[in-house]
């Protein structure tokens, strides 16, 4: 039955791995409230005492093994529930010891027996020095400094949530990373500041066991006595021998793993995140350097040659350091003759230079090729963990699902005549961007509201051309807390190709593409296809009309509609920027939403009247080409004024005019101002407000 319902659930059984998992944590809750309430006999005591020593163990094996403190992020749960379970065990055990601690020292059990006679000899004296020494160490050194590291890291990452989530934003909008990965990058944001946050409060309930400790001790001993002497008949000193000697088993047993437990604490919050574990990070860092160990070896075999040293003991240590260094420099060596030593060359054929020149000697040019100096060929090497191949993929796939259309493959390249840090992107052959970048080094962009300046390499943004510095992968915290955005050498290279092929997305639709796009949508609707290309309109006029829209900064996914308006108006119209005029007035709700979001008021630009009909009679005279020397310097100081009057007032610079001067006023200023619009009154669609908050031509 209970088979058949888990199938119903859609679970293997009830008696699944997920659902044992699942009752641990209620099973745990209930075994520990039994020990507090119910009579244990002694065996089972001592099960449950070899389980608390295994727990602690386990939970320290677990820390030195993760390489993230997320990794293990439970750990605050567990060091409450290992805490609960010494406690119900001590309320447990002086039930027991005082119950029965006068039939002998094993009436609690083999493990506190053994404990109070074993670890300090059977003297008691000796039992309470030592427990005592343990609950300082642990209370004093291990917790306090754990808990202050807690207490640190927490207010550090609450301090850098702001920096990181503007980093993730940067990296979402630059095409390097989709909707998903950004909120699991958020989501391990905010677990690593609750985590911290986490561990400074639950460091509390060790050092609240280990002065429980103390005070259990107290009672258990003076009740012991009291119990031992009235009820029991028994002399002082054998009441205090055995009471004594059961409750510091009783304290060992529990402070022991306490001690073990504080320790996994202290690397969790102490630890710096790596691809390495605790022992792995230690050794490779600590027994890597050959002049330490060379160094240290000589101090310690140099003290051993004192009179009245223990000669053997620093002799030995001094010369297996010595040693040590010897063989790590030996490898090093041999490690470096083998790197330098000269590779075959690939035989060549044997009739290569009197071969004919043939077709495939002919190299074609690239459309899009990024080339790059030998310092960033790790960048894009997938044997050293290279993330640029990445990210230029996910930028492909970002531009895909923004512009409409599939962008041709980068071809990388390395090239020695570049500088060795320096990159070139290339369309058709032909530079269009260049750039810097260290591998190792972070570029933190200022965008405009930092708090402090940074020590590092001045630069500015490749992209964008922001101001910008190089620094060390340490001062990555200290940039993002003064509010710089900060990427890697990677995500630098990324963002320039990104934008350089947003920017050129008009170059990148070649016929081909063109084609391509035109089958995409035939698998969908291949009547409109077939009736439209090419019997109403051919293929390069298409092509030149979807390239002017890309020019304007209109994205061509809504084909259905651009294919709609071309089969309505190419029967008439062969003009390709008259068709793309139209095809705007129908896109014109998209074209709005792009440099407006919402559904808000929107601020633009303006015309002056007068402007507007100089503007016209130039237009209506023939002017496509351009507009009287005067007319338009003054034109292009004007606007540039207004578009920084826009920006300094928060609002995007769009620019507001008749329909039949759009066209013209477009071709004209976007070269030198690419990141002004120019809409039409026409596409503005009717449920949008508008306010004109800068007017232009007024001293025209």
């Amino acid at each position: 039955m209970s088979s058949r319902l888990g199938t119903m659930l859609g679970m293997p059984g009830l008696g699944s791995t997920a659902n044992m998992r699942g009752l641990s944590g209620p099973i745990l809750i209930i075994m520990i409230l039994g020990m507090m309430i119910l009579p244990l006999p002694a065996f089972i005591l001592d099960l449950l005492f070899t389980f608390n020593i295994a727990l602690s163990v386990m939970v320290l094996l677990v820390s030195l093994y993760t390489q993230k403190p997320l990794d293990f992020s439970a750990f605050p749960s567990v060091l409450l529930f290992s805490t609960l379970l010494r406690l119900s065990l001590n309320v447990a055990s002086t039930r027991i010891v005082l119950m029965e601690g006068h039939t002998g020292p094993d009436a609690a059990g083999k493990v506190i027996e053994s404990f109070g006679h074993f670890l300090v000899g059977g003297n008691y004296a000796v039992g309470i020095v030592v427990f005592v020494i343990l609950v300082i160490i642990n209370f004093m050194v291990i917790t306090k400094g754990a808990g202050r590291i807690a207490e640190v890291s927490a207010r550090f990452t609450l301090d850098a949530m702001p920096g990181k989530q503007m980093a993730i934003d940067a990296d979402l909008n630059a095409g390097l990373i989709n909707e998903t990965d950004a909120r699991k990058r958020r989501i391990a944001v905010a677990q690593e500041a609750e985590f911290y946050g986490s561990m400074d409060g639950a460091s509390k309930f060790v050092r609240g066991d280990a002065v429980a400790g103390l005070l259990i001790l107290v009672i258990n001993i003076v009740g012991g006595l009291i119990i031992g002497v009235v009820q029991h008949d028994m002399a002082v000193g054998a009441a205090a021998t055995n009471y004594t000697l059961l409750t510091i088993g009783d304290g060992l047993v529990g402070q022991i793993p306490a001690l073990v437990i504080s320790t996994a604490a202290g690397v969790i919050v102490s630890r710096v995140a790596t691809e390495e574990d605790v022992g792995t990070q230690i050794t490779g860092q600590l027994f890597d350097n050959p002049k330490v160990l060379a160094i240290t070896g000589g101090i310690i075999g140099g003290m051993g040659l004192i009179p009245g040293m223990p000669h053997f003991a620093f002799l030995l240590l001094g010369g297996g350091l010595i040693f040590l260094a010897r063989r790590i420099t030996q490898k090093a060596v041999a490690k470096a003759a083998a790197a330098a030593a000269p590779k075959p060359l690939l035989e060549a054929p044997v009739s290569a230079d009197s071969a004919e020149a043939s077709w495939d000697d002919v190299q074609l040019v690239d459309p899009l090729g990024l080339e790059i100096g030998y310092r960033l060929i790790p960048l894009v090497d997938a044997s050293q963990e290279g993330e640029l191949l990445k990210r230029i993929k996910g930028i492909r796939k970002k531009f895909a699902q923004e512009i409409g259309f599939l962008a041709p493959v980068v071809h990388i390249r390395d090239n020695l005549e570049l500088r060795p840090n320096a990159y070139r992107i290339a369309l058709n052959g032909v530079e269009v961007g260049v750039g810097d970048a260290f591998p190792g080094q972070w570029l933190a962009i200022n965008p405009g509201q930092v708090s402090g300046p940074l020590q590092g390499s001045p630069t500015r943004d490749p992209a964008f051309g922001l101001p910008a510095v190089w620094i060390d992968i340490g001062m990555r915290e200290q940039a993002q807390l003064l509010g710089y955005t900060v990427v890697d050498a990677g995500t630098v290279v990324a963002t320039h190709l990104n934008h350089v092929v947003t920017s050129h997305a008009a170059e990148l639709l070649s016929r081909q593409e063109v084609q391509q796009l035109l089958d995409r949508i035939g698998r969908d609707a291949p009547k409109l296809i077939e009736d439209l290309v090419p019997k109403v309109i051919s293929l390069t006029s298409l092509q030149k009309v979807l390239q002017a829209l890309l020019d304007e900064g209109v994205p061509i996914r809504d084909m259905r509609t651009i294919l709609d308006v071309l089969a309505e108006h190419a029967p008439k119209i062969n003009d390709p920027y008259e068709l793309t005029a139209l095809t705007r007035l129908a896109l014109g709700r998209a074209i709005t939403q792009q440099v407006a979001p919402g559904t808000t008021e929107m601020s633009v630009m303006g015309l002056d009247p007068m402007l507007e009909r100089v503007l016209s009679q130039a237009l209506a005279n023939g002017s496509q080409g351009g507009l009287e020397p005067g007319l338009a310097a003054t034109l292009l100081q004007q606007t540039q004024q207004a578009i920084e009057h826009q920006q300094n007032q928060g609002f995007p610079p769009v620019l507001l005019v008749q329909h039949g001067l759009r066209a013209l006023l477009a071709r004209f200023l976007r070269r030198s101002m690419p990141q002004l619009k120019v809409l039409s009154y026409a596409e503005v669609p009717d449920t949008r407000t508008v306010r004109v908050t800068t007017t232009i031509g007024g001293q025209i």
